[in-house]
């Protein structure tokens, strides 16, 4: 009889199947929602045994903690560039980075919803709170940056802005970012983010006429 370790070695490259189960899990839940993958359909997709994912997760929300927490490195990073310091102009580096929201919940569904959909417990996990909050950090930044421009006294709290824009984004993506573009709007995702961005932005006084 075949070696399973062996056999999972060679599947493996070199051994990593801590990774190699992430991306096959990923592609699971873009495939099937973040609810219904298992474990053993995870090692079935790597082409390991149904044993070899317990060398490296608990189970499978320790797996899914490990999706997400990957995820929101992955996010914070797309965010970060395209804020890049609030150039040329804040507010044009701000709607920037809802483009870059829109674009990672397109490029990468399967961490997308992991992060956001599965039911995990972003605070019950150190590591992933701290992924979490550095993401949310990029766009309270960018908030902060909007503001500048005001009288100290006058500025709306940045984590609220960002929170606001944050859910406005990801309200974007579940209503009319998914499926055949128009088929829920004739306005594409983009455009509709941008406008309530903007009209939300006004009203607080972040943008000017």
């Amino acid at each position: 009889m075949p070696d399973p370790a062996s056999s999972d070695r060679k599947t493996y490259h070199h051994g990593n199947l801590r990774q190699a189960l992430v991306e096959a899990s990923a592609a699971l839940i873009e495939e099937q929602g973040p609810q219904s993958f298992t474990l053993s359909e995870a090692a079935r997709r790597a082409g390991v045994s149904a044993a070899a994912p317990y060398r490296h997760f608990k189970g499978r929300d320790d797996l899914l903690e490990e999706i997400a927490a990957q995820g929101f490195v992955e996010f914070a990073a797309r965010l970060q560039a395209a804020f890049d310091g609030g150039h040329p102009r804040p507010l044009t580096a701000f709607l920037r980075m809802g483009q870059a929201y829109l674009d990672f919940a397109a490029d990468r569904p399967g961490y997308y919803m992991a992060m956001f959909e599965s039911g995990i417990s972003i605070a019950g996990n150190a590591g992933l709170a701290a992924a979490s909050e550095r993401a949310q950090g990029v766009l309270v930044s960018a908030a902060e940056a909007l503001a500048a421009r005001l009288p100290e006294g006058s500025r709306p709290p940045s984590r609220m802005v960002a929170n606001h824009i944050w859910a406005l984004s990801h309200g974007v993506v579940e209503l009319f970012g998914r499926g055949r573009p128009g088929s829920r709007s004739p306005v594409s995702p983009s455009e509709m983010l941008e406008s309530g961005a903007l009209i939300y932005l006004r009203g607080l006084g972040l943008v000017s006429d």
